[in-house]
């Protein structure tokens, strides 16, 4: 089912991701040796082993989803441009999921730049094409930087969700497909919608 974009809705948001996944699922992540739609749901599959809350599975299957969202070419980071896919993908969710969800997606680039300035053997997790995007993406935090990232009231969230995606590279890992997934989606937009329609 292809949903414009300009019509999103809580009833249609999972749909509308879901049919993102179905029609562009199979494309390359970035020279990395899994597809986007691998990379994602391998991520998702390691939050719900791992046991973590509805919130964070979501988190880290959508992770990337501003890969998809974002008006920069799909190539632009091999052509040494920074496509921003993090603020696009957090401006898409940011109606219908809660704030946990889309600080994890908003800042999952700068949790990799943060740890790569906090955790000395963080940076030799990368995968080579992960290094490559950290040069465009700015380098590891400064010292005011990582002050001010710290600052962050989901930072463990947002951090564990980078362990995950770090995890979500393995061209042999079988995972459920996007449809074991979209319950838990529809689960966290919903208690959202409802949280939303209290405070209003």
């Amino acid at each position: 089912m292809t949903v414009p974009s300009t019509e999103l809705t809580p009833a249609n948001i999972v749909d509308f991701i879901g049919d993102i996944f179905s029609r562009r699922g199979a494309e390359s992540y970035l020279g990395e040796q899994v597809t986007m739609s691998q990379h994602m749901l391998q991520g998702a599959f390691r939050a719900e082993e791992s046991g973590a809350k509805d919130e964070l599975v979501a988190a880290a299957l959508l992770h990337d989803i501003g890969h998809y969202t974002s008006e920069f070419p799909e190539d632009a980071l091999e052509k040494g441009v920074n496509n921003y896919h993090d603020t696009a993908g957090a401006a898409v969710l940011a109606p219908f999921f809660p704030k946990v969800v889309v600080d994890c997606v908003r800042h999952h680039v700068a949790a990799k730049r943060y740890l790569c300035a906090t955790d000395p053997g963080y940076f030799d997790r990368l995968s080579e094409a992960s290094v490559h995007s950290l040069r465009l993406q700015g380098g590891p935090m400064s010292e005011s930087e990582v002050n001010a990232f710290r600052n962050n009231p989901n930072l463990e969230d947002i951090l564990q969700v980078r362990f995950w995606d770090e995890d979500g590279k393995d061209p042999d890992l079988e995972t459920p497909p996007f449809e074991h997934y979209a319950p838990i989606l529809q689960r966290v937009v919903e208690r959202f919608t409802v949280a939303q329609s209290q405070l209003g």
